[in-house]
């Protein structure tokens, strides 16, 4: 398997998973476009099937691996929107699934995660190589590794998100300025970069990351992948990858126009408009790329912006203070 991946293979993925994900709609909102000045497209992938866009890049791969190494199953690591697609693809392919999840990962993660009929292996998230756990799972049974980000179908199935933004854009006669991106690991966004080059190659790409978690905009700036510094909090648990993949961000580097930081007030101010107004369930690191929009990280006025709003699977308690949010 190459380590490369380019826009063909986000069209085969898209080929590959028509009828086996949702193809999630481009929504708009008057109030999205005053506040902005601008036209705003959501891609909402809350709607899923497992809550978020990672079932495109799970399902990908796992529909990439041949007989032998599906007998054998599939494992990976996972705070959980990763590990709830894996378990959701391996149950499609009747696969087993053995997901390594943080123990302080949210119970409602863990409960879809098990319904899907994966087993669970829960390991401690700060004491953990969360990588080098995952490759012995899956060497002491076999089984074939699918990690969270940092793999050439995973990346490929989720640039399918902006392939369809960027589509449905184009029938309404609207061409993309930026692109805001939920970004941990840098599959998602380095997915969409490459569908952004080849569909709408005037389009700015930014990814949007929690305080403290903003590794990708660090390594930007240095020109090589910089770790983050650990001060964030992990509210925003789906974006707390230490430091850039190395195929995500050798995608990235060259691709990006910067990084963008949001607050954890004006996630939660995100996840509230969401649900308000577009009537949308979203955890906090689903919310990123709108709270960026919403406080005004980047000149919107005349543009028109494509915001990914990326899962969610979100604690009732977290969600009960973003509905207390001013």
């Amino acid at each position: 398997m190459s380590d490369s991946v380019t826009f063909s293979d986000v069209e085969a993925a898209a080929a590959r998973l028509r009828g086996k994900v949702v193809r999630t709609p481009m929504l708009r909102h008057r109030l999205l476009d005053e506040i902005t000045g601008g036209t705003v497209l959501v891609k909402p992938e809350p709607l899923q099937k497992t809550g978020s866009f990672k079932l495109r890049g799970a399902t990908n791969a796992a529909l990439l691996l041949d007989p032998a190494a599906r007998r054998a199953g599939v494992v990976t690591h996972s705070s959980g929107n990763h590990g709830q697609a894996i378990a959701c693809a391996a149950a499609m392919l009747g696969m087993p699934a053995l997901i390594a999840m943080p123990a302080d990962a949210p119970a409602i993660k863990v409960e879809s995660t098990r319904r899907w009929g994966a087993e669970i292996h829960p390991f401690d998230r700060h004491g953990v190589d969360r990588d080098a756990l995952a490759a012995d799972l899956a060497g002491q049974r076999g089984a074939t590794l699918i990690p969270p980000f940092d793999h050439p179908h995973v990346i490929a199935g989720q640039g399918t998100v902006a392939l369809e933004l960027i589509e449905d854009a184009r029938a309404a006669g609207l061409a993309l300025d930026h692109l805001l991106v939920c970004t941990g690991g840098g599959g998602l966004i380095a997915g969409c970069a490459l569908a952004a080059e080849a569909l709408a190659p005037g389009a700015e790409v930014w990814a949007v990351e929690p305080e403290g978690w903003d590794d990708t905009r660090r390594s930007l700036e240095a020109g090589r992948r910089i770790p983050a510094d650990g001060t964030g909090e992990s509210f925003c648990d789906a974006l707390l990858s230490r430091q850039p993949g190395a195929i995500t961000f050798a995608l990235n580097h060259p691709r990006l126009a910067g990084g963008l930081v949001v607050t954890r007030a004006e996630v939660l101010r995100a996840m509230r408009f969401a649900f308000d107004h577009l009537k949308i369930v979203a955890e906090p690191g689903g919310a990123v790329a709108l709270a960026a929009l919403l406080a005004g990280k980047l000149p919107t006025k005349g543009c028109t912006l494509g915001v990914v709003i990326s899962g969610g699977n979100v604690d009732p308690a977290v969600f009960a203070q973003a509905l207390a949010a001013a």
